[in-house]
């Protein structure tokens, strides 16, 4: 079984006479991607080498068969991108944020519950509203019927008593309550 192709000759002068003008309808095609236009005008290239036949056509120019396989060959290409999956680069995986470790966010859930229950219970009603309920400090002083400016008060000294009672809180409220401690300990003195 012998297979014909177009002699190399022919196919290096329709290179000539039409790749640039095909390269150019082909970019448009592809929204400017070079590179998908430089594969889309290889491959009508190897479909006219594959297809002698086409050179022998009633038409004068090989130009429009070579356009309409460069058209046809950028739909088809397009339908299967579309087709498949959008494919995730290594740089996108490494910026995903990884998986917390449940257990610890477990951890941490109790003991901002057990310190959360060592407040009075205005302190509580004052935190429980603006964090856990999500409320304004207005919206809070109307539920409570109490002034905003206790609602601000009674927040900023939970939190604080809070940061006392949370172990590893933060390295401020450590320099805070050493800094307190090493102040009573001189007024005692």
């Amino acid at each position: 079984m012998t297979t014909t192709t177009t002699d190399e000759r022919a196919l290096a002068d329709l290179q000539r006479a039409h790749g640039p003008a095909l390269f150019h309808f082909l970019l448009g095609l592809t929204f400017g991607d070079r590179q998908r236009a430089e594969d889309l005008l290889q491959e009508t290239l190897v479909r006219a080498w594959q297809h002698p036949e086409a050179f022998d056509g009633p038409y004068e120019s090989m130009r429009p068969w070579l356009f309409t396989v460069g058209r046809r060959l950028a739909i088809d290409a397009r339908r299967s991108r579309l087709a498949r999956p959008a494919e995730v680069s290594d740089a996108v995986l490494e910026s995903a944020p990884g998986r917390e470790d449940t257990a610890e966010s477990a951890v941490s859930a109790l003991d901002v519950r057990k310190a959360v229950r060592t407040l009075s219970p205005e302190h509580r009603a004052v935190l429980v509203q603006i964090y856990f309920r999500g409320l304004s400090v207005g919206e809070t002083a109307e539920v409570l019927g109490i002034p905003a400016g206790t609602v601000k008060s009674r927040s900023y000294y939970a939190l604080r008593l809070l940061s006392h009672n949370l172990p590893g809180y933060s390295s401020r409220s450590s320099s805070v309550s050493r800094d307190s401690r090493s102040a009573a300990s001189t007024t005692a003195a």
